[in-house]
């Protein structure tokens, strides 16, 4: 099967479960920065759970911007604004996903004030999008895995972001609070996880026998 699909639609469906626990359940309006495939996977992820009605989208090459804000609106049927400026689709937005190049000296765009109280965002990218002053604002960081958080803060990653409260796995179970109120500021910094696509292909095998698609091959 296609790892690559999986592993697109496995990132996405983690943005959303951690919206779940830490973004506002009335989040309305997305900002989505870098336009391939994240952001298309991470937005119709989020549009499964919150009442979205309208997206603001930015890329840095126009033609990729465009083409999005036509195929995903057709998509997922929502009003979709393309803007010049990165900050039209952070300041807005409820939700705001940043999926850009993963650098380990990165030139960050999202500055302090930007993503506003109350929002929720999830950096795809790390930390390549958000700046230190930005991340030091969060009232609550989570990541899927802490032990591989700080591995990869160890190669040099993470400079500025501070440490996650929370993992995914403490935030479904309990063990960790979710978001405490409306005013809060979240950010999930999800770093992808293999045993989650380890776990989502049996899944996709079974609904694939169930619908007699797919093809037998000879290895």
């Amino acid at each position: 099967m296609d790892a690559t699909w999986i592993t697109a639609y496995r990132t996405g469906a983690a943005t959303a479960l951690a919206a779940r626990y830490l973004a506002r359940p009335d989040s309305s309006v997305a900002g989505i920065l870098a336009c391939g495939v994240q952001g298309r996977t991470n937005l119709a992820a989020l549009a499964t759970l919150f009442p979205l009605r309208k997206v603001y989208a930015y890329d840095l090459c126009r033609e990729s911007q465009d083409l999005y804000v036509r195929e995903m609106s057709e998509r997922l049927g929502l009003e979709i604004v393309g803007v010049d400026e990165p900050r039209q689709a952070v300041a807005p937005a409820d939700l705001v996903v940043t999926s850009g190049p993963i650098l380990k000296d990165p030139a960050p765009t999202i500055e302090r004030d930007w993503l506003r109280e109350g929002a929720f965002g999830s950096a795809v990218d790390y930390d390549s999008y958000w700046s230190g002053p930005a991340l030091a604002q969060m009232d609550r960081i989570a990541t899927d895995d802490h032990a591989q958080f700080r591995y990869v803060k160890g190669t040099g990653y993470f400079q500025k972001t501070p440490d996650p409260y929370a993992d995914l796995g403490e935030l479904v179970s309990g063990r960790k609070p979710g978001r405490q109120s409306a005013s809060e500021r979240t950010l999930a910094m999800n770093l992808g996880l293999a045993l989650d696509d380890i776990a989502v292909a049996p899944e996709v095998l079974r609904r694939a026998k169930e619908m007699d698609l797919g093809t037998w091959l000879p290895l």
